[in-house]
């Protein structure tokens, strides 16, 4: 189900930053006010994968863009995960516009390479993450 929301362009210059150039470490998305358009929220230039984890409200719904590195098999690998933030403590007015929304971003933000949906910290744990994107490696 579509939600009709826009994605600013802002949002996939931020993206691009982050694919293309690895200049940006992390990146946070929201609805504007008025929920018809998705916005930049915060960018990060470095940081933790933790910092990244903080950066996202406690009870409010955020998309996230982290540029995630790992090792596996004795290399340096990277993705670029994509999280949807949608707690539980979340109004569901946002829960459900942020989940109608989700296909929106996503076609715009070509080269994620793993998705995570969470509702809790245990569910964006590092080590969750890290046993999801190096499943599809």
């Amino acid at each position: 189900m579509a939600s009709g929301v826009n994605v600013d362009d802002a949002v996939v210059e931020e993206f691009n930053k982050l694919k293309m150039g690895h200049s940006l470490k992390y990146t946070i998305f929201k609805l504007s006010d008025d929920y018809n358009t998705i916005v930049v929220d915060q960018s990060q230039v470095t940081g933790t994968y933790d910092d990244f984890i903080k950066a996202l409200p406690e009870n409010d719904c955020r998309y996230g863009v982290y540029d995630f590195d790992y090792e596996q098999d004795g290399g340096k690998r990277n993705k670029i995960v994509f999280v949807v933030w949608a707690p539980d403590s979340a109004k569901i007015k946002h829960k459900m516009l942020y989940a109608s929304s989700k296909d929106n971003i996503k076609k715009k933000l070509v080269g994620i390479g793993s998705e995570v949906q969470a509702t809790d910290a245990s569910e964006i744990d590092y080590n969750t993450v890290l046993e999801k994107v190096s499943r599809g490696a």
